[in-house]
């Protein structure tokens, strides 16, 4: 297990930020990873979630401690309303991929795995703003600059893809997709420029194929992954002929799905 990367952000804060507080919005993993890193710091922390993210999400960031905000995704601006509470009470606003700190701390996932492993062939890593993508395409160029190194997001919102090919970013409506943790709107001014110069390509995966994801890992592996975190896996699988007899590298990124949702998907 490899811990949640957005501490590396609010370690650095100062003592008035600290006092202040930290706002985040997030659909779920990022919320979790700054509530508890707020926590064990002492800081007070308020995390803009989706009404509709799941419940298991909601209910450990405020298990964390975070003073959770919901709002609508497909009718409000999470971003503004970040900024517009992090300017009425001071906070600092620390955002899901768009930060360098938080990019980096993503970016120990691919550092720790070929540190572990050695040098691979492929690497597969979901995509929704960029910056676990991103992140681990940099420790990766330093790591095995020979890798193809592939971000996936779902099928129904492919603005990385689409940014990646036009060469600017690509701004889409909030996507309908199982995958709730990729359902970004646009990369990153950040997170764009580091995907174009690391990044071999960007593919994409359908809801169908996440769910027979979560099914071979549930059968095979006896592991319990969320639709968004198997992204990876589902390209690969597409990719499996030219893929064979090659060392590759898959981040599945997060196991936070309800549980009868988990036996609704799959038992469907």
């Amino acid at each position: 297990p490899h811990p949640p990367p957005a501490p590396n952000a609010p370690s650095r804060f100062s003592a008035e930020q600290r006092a202040a507080g930290v706002v985040a919005f997030s659909s779920g993993n990022h919320a979790q990873a700054i509530a508890l890193s707020a926590r064990l710091l002492g800081i007070p922390a308020t995390i803009v979630m989706p009404a509709d993210a799941p419940a298991v999400k909601i209910e450990a960031t405020r298990g964390y401690g975070g003073q959770v905000v919901l709002y609508d995704r497909y009718t409000e601006d999470r971003e503004q309303i970040g900024r517009d509470l992090a300017q009425r009470h001071g906070l600092t606003l620390i955002p899901p991929y768009d930060h360098p700190d938080v990019l980096a701390g993503q970016g120990t996932a691919a550092k720790e795995l070929f540190e572990e492993v050695g040098p691979l062939d492929a690497f597969f890593a979901p995509l929704g703003g960029g910056g676990l993508l991103s992140g681990c395409a940099l420790a990766i160029r330093a790591l095995a600059p020979a890798c193809r190194i592939y971000g996936v997001e779902p099928e129904a919102g492919n603005d990385g893809q689409r940014s990646l090919r036009s060469g600017a970013i690509v701004h889409i409506d909030t996507p309908q997709t199982l995958a709730d943790g990729a359902q970004t709107q646009h990369l990153g001014n950040l997170t764009f420029p580091l995907i174009q110069r690391n990044v071999d390509d960007i593919l994409t995966a359908s809801d169908a194929e996440l769910v027979d994801g979560m099914r071979f890992l549930a059968a095979r592996m006896k592991l319990l992954v969320e639709p968004t975190g198997c992204l990876g896996l589902a390209a690969a699988r597409q990719r499996k002929d030219e893929l064979r007899g090659k060392r590759v590298g898959i981040l599945l990124s997060g196991g936070n799905v309800d549980l009868a949702r988990f036996c609704a998907l799959l038992g469907g």
